[in-house]
């Protein structure tokens, strides 16, 4: 997996810059705990740290290749490319010889032969960047669906870039970490706009997206996104068709010289996912398959069904892992109580690992956590996300009056974890227009959205609601499961972020995808033969959230520690009076989402301010 960052400069020799790359390099330890790598050229210099999931011994990097005693190419790449062994067939075959069995020096040979357009080739979750010695070229790539994180720093004589923003502002020509309206505005309104860093003068690469830079400058070009096409498949063959991709996606996903797990909820994703890993191992006589879960002390027993929750997760859990007895799933869950997510160190180390203010409460600390644990017995996860937005999971999918609301349909459904914006003063919120930027962005996101002829009604809205979540929706999650993942030194894979999955279900009709009156209903029908009946039907239930009210309590303390402490960084955004009044109410007397979510924002935000001296201009 690991961590990748580097920096061109046509202006100065960077072999005099050796620390600052080694600085760069650091500061993804966590992505990359097995090793670290340099290499420098006068005007391109990689850093890596590695995470060693395949050719433990041969795929240390950054990898060079050369000829005839000069550099061709040097690569620092992250990720997996599922199909390399096939790729490396076909590039054997083509005249290039290897010297490891890693999938890096696969990636290197395709750029040697297909240059800048070797992404068409791969299949996977990548970000890399190549330095081509002979034309002194850098290239960054993205995977299709940008499970894989690259942000880059346009500098007057090239660029720095990395897996993180914590990599770029290592180097000093990114200069002080400001926040402009734009970089607050993205902060509060859990859409991701392709391209956005908060950070001023800070890209990512769009997934699906190359930066490609030289003397001449920058430019940007994208290799894939989604089209629309009409579905040739009636419903039997479109569900055949989903279980043989998803056959083929997992065998692929489970190539490892490491021990892999997977992560199991109890729900249909991550169910599915379970059961075709374990069958697939099972055939293959690789031995049993590793499942974890997550869990709060007293969560079951206590349980509340809110407006995203019918049921907890335990129960299904012990359904699924009873109904694959026979394939020898060993399953652990992992409970914690509030403790655990109020640790100090716990939740510094979450905000360290997303560089910024963005996540989610306690469902970021608590996954954090799950992590570390499975950490300690495997290093690589297969995870259910994404098959929401790929099959029209959520529930908001289903409801009229979302779908049709006239913006992001999950804002239209009240979704709001962390709701920063809910204790800034009025004149902050006048200036940064929230609302307005909202409309903005939602009218740009459809008006990318590929058309098909002749479509209209309810197909062609469905058609623009798959389009926002997999554009502007699942990047957050994937941002989410990267950043937690990686904090740890864990890969995690996502099967339902196979672009070719992604392409086939995106032109089904909706009328298909929910023919059996329910939500996912052609992924449900690919895998109904392995799961029981109790995990069939259960209702979409997102990632649990802890209901004990000692977590809030502990939260609302907190607050007050701040407030009397005077060190509120945050203050001149802040409306005062509000947060007071918010934390001396009696608790549960305000809604506890609305309040939670606000302390949330607040406690992150200022904790954010703080550790990475960023100064906001609005």
């Amino acid at each position: 997996m690991c961590g990748i960052c580097g920096w061109v400069d046509f202006g100065s020799d960077l072999r005099e810059s050796r620390d600052t790359l080694g600085n760069m390099t650091e500061t993804m330890s966590c992505r990359g705990p097995d090793d670290e790598g340099t290499w420098i050229s006068p005007h391109g210099a990689l850093g890596h740290r590695r995470l060693a999931i395949i050719d433990i011994a041969g795929g240390r990097q950054p990898m060079v290749v050369e000829e005839d005693g000069q550099v061709l190419a040097a690569l620092t790449y992250s990720g997996e490319v599922y199909n390399f062994q096939e790729l490396r067939t076909e590039l054997a075959a083509r005249g290039h010889r290897f010297r490891t069995r890693s999938d890096t020096e696969v990636v290197l040979r395709a750029y040697l032969e297909w240059g800048e357009h070797l992404g068409d080739h791969l299949n996977g979750m990548y970000a890399f960047g190549i330095w081509d010695a002979r034309s002194e070229e850098l290239l960054l790539v993205r995977d299709r669906l940008g499970i894989k994180p690259l942000y880059y720093y346009p500098t007057p004589a090239g660029v720095l870039f990395g897996s993180e923003p914590k990599a770029i502002l290592a180097n000093s020509l990114a200069g002080e970490p400001v926040v402009e309206a734009d970089g607050m505005r993205e902060l509060l309104v859990f859409v991701k706009t392709p391209e956005y860093a908060i950070f001023r003068g800070m890209r990512e690469v769009r997934p699906g997206g190359v930066v490609k830079v030289n003397r001449d400058g920058l430019t940007k070009r994208r290799y894939w996104w989604l089209e629309s096409r009409e579905h040739p498949d009636d419903l039997p063959t479109t569900i055949r068709t989903v279980r043989g991709l998803l056959d083929d996606i997992i065998e692929r996903q489970l190539i490892s010289d490491v021990p892999l797990c997977s992560l199991l909820s109890g729900g249909l994703d991550s169910s599915a996912v379970t059961a075709l890993a374990a069958e697939a191992l099972r055939e293959h006589g690789q031995g049993k398959l590793r499942s974890f879960s997550v869990d709060f002390a007293g969560y079951t027993e206590n349980f509340s069904p809110d407006a995203m929750r019918d049921t907890p997760d335990a129960p299904y859990v012990r359904d699924l892992v009873l109904h694959l007895e026979h394939h020898g799933v060993e399953h652990t869950d992992i409970v914690l109580d509030s403790g655990d997510l109020m640790d100090p160190g716990v939740r510094a180390a979450v905000l360290r690992a997303r560089d910024l203010p963005t996540g989610v409460g306690d469902m970021d600390t608590s996954l954090y956590l799950l992590f570390r644990a499975i950490r300690a017995h495997s290093t690589v996860a297969l995870s259910g996300e994404s098959a929401d937005e790929v099959f029209g999971g959520y529930r908001w999918f289903h409801d009229p009056a979302t779908v049709n609301a006239g913006t992001f349909p999950w804002l239209a459904a009240g979704t709001r974890l962390v709701a920063l914006d809910e204790v800034l003063n009025e004149e902050v919120l006048r200036r940064l227009d929230i609302p307005g930027y909202r409309d903005k962005r939602y009218h740009e996101a459809l008006a990318e959205v590929p058309r098909l002829p002749g479509e209209s009604g309810l197909e062609a809205r469905m058609r623009e609601i798959s389009y926002l979540h997999l554009t502007r929706f699942v990047q957050m999650l994937l941002d989410r499961k990267d950043r937690m993942s990686m904090g740890v030194g864990l890969e995690v894979r996502v099967p339902f972020c196979d672009h070719r999955l992604v392409e086939y279900v995106f032109n089904a009709p909706w009328s298909m995808k929910t023919y059996d009156g329910r939500e996912k209903s052609l992924l449900r029908a690919a895998v109904a033969d392995l799961l029981p009946q109790s995990v069939l039907e259960r209702r979409k239930s997102p990632y649990p959230s802890t209901q004990d009210p000692a977590y809030e309590k502990a939260l609302r303390d907190e607050v007050a520690r701040l407030l009397d402490s005077g060190h509120v960084l945050a203050e001149p955004l802040l409306d005062m009076v509000k947060i007071r009044a918010m934390i001396d109410q009696p608790q549960g007397t305000v809604s506890r989402h609305d309040v939670r979510a606000a302390m949330e924002g607040l406690l992150q935000f200022n904790s954010w301010l703080e550790r990475y001296h960023v100064r906001v201009s609005l």
